[in-house]
């Protein structure tokens, strides 16, 4: 393989992958727009039946349908190579008409265009390349729709999939431009304290504030962040109380927590089972946990990520690999011990804000290095 020659197919091939991705980014497809999202799948679907792609669609009822592509031959001696995407976004219908498609400043512009429309074309469009050099090896795309909400019904399609297969490449946006070869692991859990209502002002010391009894929980729940071994707890939602002259009788806090040891999913656990109320006379609840392993710097990516520095080189850029607290569902097939490489999608800002672009100038570069590494 010359990869200079994977460089000029990608200049070549870069007037298809910019004509599919518009026809996607104006696809509005949100994680609880159903619909939506069938119909960026449906899409995605025909580009793929035209490559050769044999298609099983998973039929979901809560969620869009999850796509499972597959290319190259049918039948060969090695695994296929696991490529993840989605097809959901976090942005609403109607967020088109004031974010639409657009090209300027050297950038592309539209609601999901960089988290993550661009590695869903991106990944069609490399093996378009390769199956045109006859250089396509057995590919596995899974393409699911519902990963910005945590990815509740595709997690298990994914961990199958991944056990299937030699390694893993994960097209989520980049990490500046870098790859990326380790996340945090994510938690989510919630405390609900029940506390007793009383008058304020007429029965004031027959109530126990659930609001207080919180209060007092947020302050313990924060000190578990460890900045030294990567662990941080955030308290990023707290309601209760019913009105203002009622000692209120129950209070919740959403709690986020990020981890960057496998190990410490035990004691973060330990941490909030072991959690008590104060005030005797009120109750908590504690649900919740991690539900994205961390994918940690294991070997097995570091070898992928050194393929990937040394191929472009040959482009002529320097790749860099980077660490991030946000999760994919790369957290899963790592978690698994699958080798698995992040972040090998778009080169942009702005994921789930409104000034979301990819830049054009790494469009090129970046097809190639793709194409490199699956043929590689």
């Amino acid at each position: 393989m010359e990869i200079k020659s994977l460089l000029a197919s990608a200049e070549a091939h870069e007037g298809w992958l910019r004509e599919r991705l518009q026809a996607l980014v104006e696809v509005e497809s949100p994680s609880e727009d159903p619909a939506g999202v069938n119909a960026a799948g449906a899409l995605v679907e025909g580009w793929a039946r035209e490559l050769g792609g044999r298609v099983k669609r998973h039929k979901q009822k809560e969620f869009g349908d999850l796509l499972e592509l597959r290319f190259g031959p049918s039948r060969a001696l090695k695994k296929p190579l696991l490529i993840l995407g989605h097809l959901d976004t976090v942005w609403s219908r109607g967020t088109l008409a004031k974010m639409p498609w657009r090209e300027a400043d050297g950038r592309l512009w539209g609601p999901g265009v960089l988290d993550m429309k661009f590695g869903v074309v991106q990944a069609l469009a490399a093996i378009k390349i390769l199956k045109e050099k006859k250089l396509l090896p057995p590919v596995t795309l899974l393409l699911v729709s519902e990963e910005e909400v945590g990815s509740p019904v595709s997690r298990p399609v994914t961990e199958r999939l991944a056990l299937e297969s030699s390694h893993v490449f994960v097209l989520e946006p980049a990490q500046g431009l870098a790859y990326k070869t380790a996340r945090k692991g994510v938690g989510a859990y919630t405390l609900k304290v029940a506390g007793v209502a009383s008058h304020a002002g007429v029965d004031f010391t027959r109530g126990h504030s659930a609001i207080l009894e919180a209060a007092r929980l947020v302050e313990k729940v924060s000190a578990f962040t460890d900045l030294s071994r990567g662990l941080t707890v955030n308290c990023g939602v707290f309601t209760g109380g019913t009105r203002l002259n009622v000692v209120a009788a129950e209070a919740v806090v959403e709690v986020d927590v990020r981890i960057a040891r496998a190990r410490d999913a035990a004691y973060v656990e330990k941490l909030f089972r072991s959690l008590k109320v104060t005030d005797p006379a009120c109750r908590l609840e504690v649900t919740g946990g991690i539900n994205r392993p961390p994918m940690e710097r294991k070997p097995g990516t570091v070898r992928l990520y050194k393929q990937a520095r040394k191929l472009a080189a040959g482009l002529g850029f320097v790749l860099d690999e980077a660490a991030t607290g946000g999760g994919s569902d790369g957290n899963f097939t790592a978690g698994l011990g699958v080798p698995t490489l992040d972040g090998m999608g778009a080169v942009g800002e702005g994921a789930h804000a409104p000034h979301e672009h990819i830049v054009v100038e790494h469009i090129v570069p970046r097809l190639a290095l793709l194409a490199g590494m699956i043929a590689s």
